[in-house]
């Protein structure tokens, strides 16, 4: 039996990202290689970052619910006595209250500046880059990365399903490309 999946956290630069989080909740589907996390503010910033982003109100909204829908066991919260003792970036203390209170191994985030190592050191948690952290899955599961990929390349084709991919996740696709149906 396989071991469980990790548990990641992933912050609201990350899930606002359509590409990345196309890839990132594919691979939280079944059979999944990723358990998801994130709290509500984490959501109610992709929120704001899609309104930014001139996403229409119902496309948004649509977005949300789906999230939620499918994903109804990766929602969590800390509470404020937890979140005034962590000493990462004040803004970001929410996500790492959220990492803590879900037992995540990582939080998975653009934002590496804001999650210091010396600041997840006492929770043992990790901050990885999108790129670097799907390129480890795919160093340990290279089958089931190139299935969920493969998955995701239906809709657009494997070559222009790569180039979107490559703006965020660069030493990923070098790795993933040559064993792409092209």
């Amino acid at each position: 039996m396989p071991a469980r999946p990790p548990i990641v956290v992933l912050d609201a630069c990350v899930l606002a990202n359509q590409t990345v989080a196309d890839l990132l909740l594919r691979l939280a589907e079944d059979p999944p290689l990723i358990l998801p996390r994130w709290s509500e503010e984490i959501l109610s910033e992709v929120r704001r970052t899609h309104r930014k982003l001139a996403w229409p109100d119902a496309l948004a909204e649509s977005w949300q619910e789906d999230v939620t829908a499918c994903f109804p066991e990766a929602a969590f919260s800390a509470p404020a006595k937890l979140i005034t003792r962590l000493r990462n970036q004040a803004k970001d203390r929410h996500v790492l209250g959220a990492a803590i209170v879900s037992k995540a191994e990582s939080i998975v985030t653009f934002n590496l500046r804001d999650f210091p190592a010396p600041a997840l050191a006492p929770w043992g948690i990790q901050a990885k880059h999108p790129d670097a952290f799907v390129l480890e899955l795919m160093r340990s599961r290279p089958v089931d990365m190139l299935a969920k990929v493969e998955h995701m390349a239906r809709r657009h084709g494997p070559v222009k399903t790569l180039e979107k991919l490559r703006r965020d996740l660069p030493k990923f696709v070098q790795a993933l490309g040559p064993r792409m149906n092209r």
